[in-house]
């Protein structure tokens, strides 16, 4: 990795406790030279090879942030996506980055026998020197879904919701659990209803740390809403005719649905238009 590091051409993303660093300003990059690594002093010993881009490497490395960071400001990676302040591109290896970077922080040691294991392949496994075994990165897989009836869909809103903000359900998969199920799972223990069919919309990498959200719609069977009170502060039908107020976040009640880079919008969205 060090090598690839002092290629004149190679490209950091870089990280300080979780957060980005991109340069300030309104034209933010998130890939910074070699320079900008060295003045935060990325660790790349515990460096992440993203890939190449026209045979230039990218990589991802955790620093800090110089006392007087001058042009770089620091991001949560939430708040880039949402406000779309780096490329699509951008995004896409940061998100990466964070989901690799934390596995790392988090798997030091080999669950097997104990020993501190070693980052191998670039970054995208570990390996314990004391009894061979290998460790890769995990994604955890997490429903999310619609349930609809007709031309009205069930949303809820848990308590650390933004007022007014309803969303789609969700819940993780449970081992041995197909996904349909899961989604029929989560919607009775969230909601109280039964849903028969279920149907895959679309997904997201949610690094938060390691997601992925998978899209689905279910149809309801049952329609009297019991809310589960410890995750939820409501649950309740929306007509799909208020949705567009609640996406532009102009509805006369004040209700909202979560802001586009969320694959919980695109959902609504889908439902909203016709599907």
């Amino acid at each position: 990795m060090e090598k690839l590091a002092e290629q004149a051409d190679a490209r950091f993303f870089l990280f300080s406790d979780d957060k980005v660093l991109i340069t300030a300003g309104a034209d933010a990059r998130a890939a910074h030279e070699r320079g900008v690594a060295r003045d935060v002093d990325a660790d790349l010993a515990g460096a992440v090879l993203l890939g190449f881009e026209d045979g230039a490497p990218r990589i991802a490395a955790s620093g800090r942030l110089p006392e007087e960071a001058g042009a770089l400001d620091v991001v949560d990676l939430r708040t880039l996506a949402s406000e779309a302040r780096v490329s699509a591109a951008d995004l896409g290896a940061l998100a990466q980055a964070r989901s690799l970077l934390s596995w790392h922080q988090r798997h030091g040691f080999c669950a097997n026998c104990g020993a501190r294991s070693a980052p191998a392949l670039g970054g995208y496994r570990r390996d314990c020197p004391s009894c061979g075994t290998h460790h890769f990165p995990r994604t955890d897989p997490v429903v999310i879904m619609l349930p609809i009836d007709g031309d009205r869909c069930v949303l809820g809103r848990q308590y650390r919701f933004q007022e007014g903000v309803y969303s789609c359900l969700a819940g993780f998969v449970e081992p041995g659990e197909t996904l349909e199920n899961a989604v029929r799972r989560e919607i009775r223990e969230e909601a109280g209803i039964e849903v028969g069919a279920v149907a895959y919309h679309a997904s997201q990498p949610w690094p938060f740390p390691s997601n992925l959200m998978i899209g689905c719609f279910a149809e309801a069977r049952s329609f009297d809403l019991v809310r589960e009170v410890e995750e939820l502060e409501d649950v309740r039908w929306f007509h799909r005719s208020d949705l567009p107020a609640m996406m532009a976040r102009t509805h006369p009640d004040g209700f909202m649905v979560p802001p586009s880079m969320a694959i919980a919008y695109h959902l609504i969205k889908a439902f909203a238009d016709g599907a």
